[in-house]
């Protein structure tokens, strides 16, 4: 972790939500496109700033009223992001870190709706994989493997989800992938 990090993360307490960057900002917008990179899950479980990070981040969607959020989009340029699970009782939010997708359909999906808290007041329809094979670290430091799938927001869109945010780690943003 840098020094930056650690102060955006330390800034405030545990109960304070993050700024969420926006693309209509030009510092923020170019920071949105950066490649992030992975974190050290080694003891990741007793790293009190990654605790720290996790639980401001989840204060953060809640009150964005999000289904996901990435840390480049408060201004961590990590490979760790938050995702709503449509497919769970509950709806539970689980962390990823150093997701990555091993595999995926050859078929995709246009996807309507989607929409990003670092985009305000935009939507479109954007295209997606109908499912996607996944591996990641939970904020324990456990491997998880597994595929989710899901295309319409009248039902699961999980993996959606997933994939909207794991492009926030590439600098890709929804308005890239618009249908058309």
């Amino acid at each position: 972790m840098t020094v930056k990090e650690q102060q955006i993360i330390n800034a405030s307490d545990v109960n304070t939500t993050f700024r969420v960057l926006q693309t209509d900002n030009i510092g923020d917008s170019l920071f949105l496109r950066k490649k992030s990179i992975n974190i050290d899950i080694k003891n990741i479980a007793k790293d009190k700033d990654w605790q720290l990070f996790i639980e401001r981040l989840k204060l953060t969607l809640a009150a964005e009223s999000g289904v996901g959020i990435a840390a480049p989009q408060v201004g961590v340029g990590r490979n760790l992001f938050l995702f709503t699970r449509i497919d769970k009782p509950g709806m539970p939010v689980q962390v990823a870190i150093n997701p990555r997708i091993v595999n995926h359909s050859q078929e995709t999906i246009c996807f309507e709706g989607d929409g990003c808290l670092s985009i305000p007041n935009t939507s479109g329809t954007s295209r997606r994989y109908a499912w996607i094979d996944v591996e990641y670290y939970n904020e324990k430091g456990e491997f998880i493997k597994e595929r989710l799938s899901g295309s319409s927001r009248k039902g699961d869109f999980t993996g959606i989800v997933f994939q909207h945010e794991f492009d926030h780690l590439h600098g890709v943003l929804f308005t890239d992938k618009l249908c058309g």
